[in-house]
Parts: C-alpha cells; structure tokens; sequence
C-alpha cells in the first residue's frame, strides 16, 4: 500500500499536421507535470518530424547512445521550462540501429530503464514500413490516436488503426480529438467506434477532446504552455481535464471506464 503508482505509457500517433501534433505534446506533458506527476516525452519520430525538433531542442545524448555505452541514462533527459523531461531515442537513423539485433535489444533495455523511472512516459511514434514501432515495448503501454475533425484526418486515423490492428492484433486503442468542441468531437468518436467495431472488431476509447484556441499558439510563441500562460483559456481548460483522466488511468482506472 506504500507502493506509488505504476509507471506508465502513452504512446502517441498522429493523424493531424505536425504542428498540431506538437503542441498537443507540449501541452499534454506540461498539464501531466502541473498536476505533479514526473513527465518524460520522447521523441522516437523515424522522420524529421519528431518533437525534439519541432522544440528546437539541442539533443546532448540519447537513448541509442545509451545502448552504445557512450553515455549514461541520466544524461539523455533535458528538462524544459515547461514543466517537463524531453529525451530522443537516437539523432541519426534509427533504420541503422534495427538492423543489428543486439544493438536493438540494448536499445529497447535502455528504453524499458526510462518508462520505468519515469511516472508518466509520452511516446512521440510513427510506425515504420513494416508497420512497426521502432522498438516493439512501445505498444505495451497505452495507444493513442490523435485525430482532427476533417474527412483527410479521419479517414488517416482508421488507416493507422487498421495497420496497428494487423500488426498487434485485437486490443483497444484510445481516441483523441483535437481542434474541435466536445459535441463534434463526439460525432468523430462516434464514427470511428462504429467502424472499427464493425470491421475490424476493434474498440476504441474517447480520451476526451482539445478545442482550437489561438492562445495555445500565442503560448507556443512565448515559449510556455497554454496552460501557465493562459490558464483560463478553452484549451487550458480542457488539457487539464485530459490530464486529470491520464493520472486517473496512471492510478488503475482505464480509458472508456
């Protein structure tokens, strides 16, 4: 009973632009790290989209330097003014290091060491060629799908859910609506439920939604949070509401309960 929480994972894909994807990111962590939790978001983008960049972040070490020996774990977290931990699974190809099988396994070990420091991990993913994740213990946490109310962004996040499904077979995934009211993000969830329940015999969870709000441009701006610069905002409002059910799941209690 004197034990803290598990650890946990959330990995995230995304079926929106890059922008908004990041600051999604951002704003998720920092509302996490506000409500007291340990935030570490790793950038395990395979593409040029990853947060670490998009942050302007200058990486000093990383986990695949890790599995190489040539730094140490506690040098791959940066904090960051927002509240929370970035790190970067690797700088150069990640394609380079699947291909030796013992630099994979060390990679995924050094990987396993950070989720479980960590209260909450935050996985920025993207899915491989193959339809892989670049180390395969990022599917054993939380799978999360950012989606925007446009048919594109739609019809994306059926197809990453699609691949996902082929891959890992049937399990749950976690639906996020971003860039729309709580009523039209509804109707999205809705859709996507309805299809892949009946296609693919998948369920899907609503974690909730963020509305569009200019002020979490305006905090990106200003180098913050929506959530320190305008906290009364709609989207404040709503990223700590989401934070509230991710700690709640971090304590036991799943997505959809």
């Amino acid at each position: 009973m004197l034990a803290g929480p598990k650890p946990r994972m959330f990995t995230f894909l995304s079926a929106t632009s890059v922008a908004d994807k990041s600051a999604m990111l951002v704003n998720l962590c920092a509302s996490l790290a506000s409500s007291g939790s340990d935030v570490v978001l790793l950038d395990a983008c395979m593409s040029k989209d990853g947060i670490t960049r998009r942050m302007g972040v200058a990486v000093q070490a990383t986990l695949l330097d890790v599995a190489r020996q040539q730094r140490a774990l506690n040098q791959v977290v940066q904090p960051m003014p927002q509240g929370f931990g970035i790190a970067s699974l690797t700088s150069g190809s990640v394609h380079a290091a699947s291909r030796d099988a013992d630099q994979l396994r060390r990679l995924s070990n050094a990987f396993g060491v950070l989720a479980a420091q960590s209260d909450v991990l935050v996985v920025d993913a993207e899915l491989d060629e193959s339809d892989n994740f670049t180390i395969p213990g990022m599917a054993s946490g939380d799978i999360v799908i950012q989606v925007a109310p446009g048919a594109a962004s739609i019809k994306e996040a059926y197809l990453l859910i699609k691949r996902l499904n082929t891959q890992l077979g049937r399990r749950p995934f976690g639906i996020l609506v971003t860039g729309a009211d709580e009523r039209e993000a509804e109707v999205v969830y809705q859709n996507m439920a309805h299809v892949a329940s009946r296609y693919l015999a998948v369920q899907l969870h609503s974690i909730g939604s963020i509305p569009s709000d200019e002020n979490t441009t305006r905090a990106a701006r200003l180098g913050r949070a929506v959530i320190d610069a305008f906290p009364l905002a709609g989207a404040s409002v709503a990223f700590r509401r989401l934070a509230e059910r991710f700690a709640m799941s971090a304590h036991g209690v799943k997505f959809g309960a």
